[in-house]
């Protein structure tokens, strides 16, 4: 049923809508930096323009900016845990109704996979605000591993999270381990 309901015109719309909500929350952002006065050096620290990196350029009072964006995170956190939580719940009641015990254990596999990916995302990402936020005693290049880490670890854990559960990937893994003699 999974292409029956998530159909194109489905997807679309939710794609639509992810990228709408991302425009609207960022794009105030943006505004409120644009119309403040920048110290003499305008050299983040960061290996991408972060928004607190650039935040912490700003010559002027940044409370507006710092209070939007705790509203911000709070919002989309609130939000997306609000969501998933949701949808784990319908899923593992429509789960716990099948009567096979191997379908149900291969559901719960997926939803165990998901929980994997999503988890480190959210973990990093909280951290990283708290960091900028709060940790003012953290060190600079601590900020800047966290940030790059919220970035790439995420996406390189999904394949490697989904490609784990890949019966011929695992059987190509222990083929090479076992050459090795690892």
């Amino acid at each position: 049923r999974h292409s029956s309901i998530l159909s194109m015109p489905v997807v679309t719309a939710l794609g639509s809508l992810v990228l709408l909500r991302g425009v609207l929350m960022v794009s105030p952002m943006c505004f409120l930096l644009h119309r403040k006065d920048f110290c003499q050096h305008r050299v983040i620290s960061h290996s991408y323009c972060e928004h607190m990196a650039v935040v912490k350029l700003v010559c002027e009072d940044t409370r507006v900016n710092a209070i939007y964006c705790f509203l911000v995170a709070i919002a989309v956190a609130t939000f997306d845990i609000t969501v998933i939580v949701l949808s784990y719940t319908m899923i593992l009641r429509a789960v716990l109704r099948l009567s096979s015990s191997n379908t149900q254990h291969k559901a719960i596999n997926t939803c165990v996979s998901h929980v994997c990916v999503i988890l480190p995302f959210y973990v990093s990402a909280i951290f990283t605000y708290v960091t900028h936020r709060y940790g003012h005693s953290i060190p600079q290049h601590i900020h800047i591993l966290v940030a790059n880490l919220y970035l790439l670890v995420p996406p390189m854990l999904n394949p490697i999270i989904y490609g784990v559960r890949t019966k011929q990937l695992r059987d190509k893994i222990v083929v090479l381990f076992q050459r090795k003699r690892i």
